[in-house]
């Protein structure tokens, strides 16, 4: 996908976009950066500094996150566009589709935090947030 044409449009919310138009969008301040990924996955994987973490689903059990709507609407008063970062860019998708629904301009980040599997079904060797050599850390 070409930084030209970032924005490629979905049913539900505005669009899915690459992480490094999120990477822009998030530190040129148009945009409120959302990781939806579970406490755990954050703390066991790694996170990026400076983003809003804030679980769709919580671990263990994959429970929704009844705390997701407010929270969401505490990270961004301003009104800014919202990009939400998973694991993969599936449940980012949902987590968009309900942005979208309470208002924002919610958008995708295709390939997630860790990209897809590899062939040996290992993620974060094909896409993704890391593998782009985007700021993130690990504890």
């Amino acid at each position: 996908m070409s930084d030209q044409h970032p924005s490629t449009p979905s049913a539900g919310y505005a669009g899915d976009i690459t992480a490094t138009q999120a990477y822009q969008w998030w530190t040129s301040g148009q945009a409120v950066l959302i990781d939806v990924r579970s406490d755990a996955e954050r703390e066991w994987v790694g996170f990026v500094p400076g983003a809003v973490a804030l679980a769709w689903k919580q671990w263990p059990g994959m429970h929704m996150n009844a705390g997701f709507d407010a929270g969401l609407q505490a990270a961004n008063p301003e009104g800014k566009k919202i990009l939400l970062l998973c694991r993969s860019g599936v449940r980012s998708i949902a987590a968009a589709q309900r942005a979208t629904a309470l208002g924002f301009e919610a958008y995708n980040i295709l390939e997630g935090f860790e990209g897809d599997p590899d062939a040996n079904a290992h993620r974060g060797r094909v896409g993704g947030w890391r593998l782009q050599g985007l700021p993130w850390r690990q504890n």
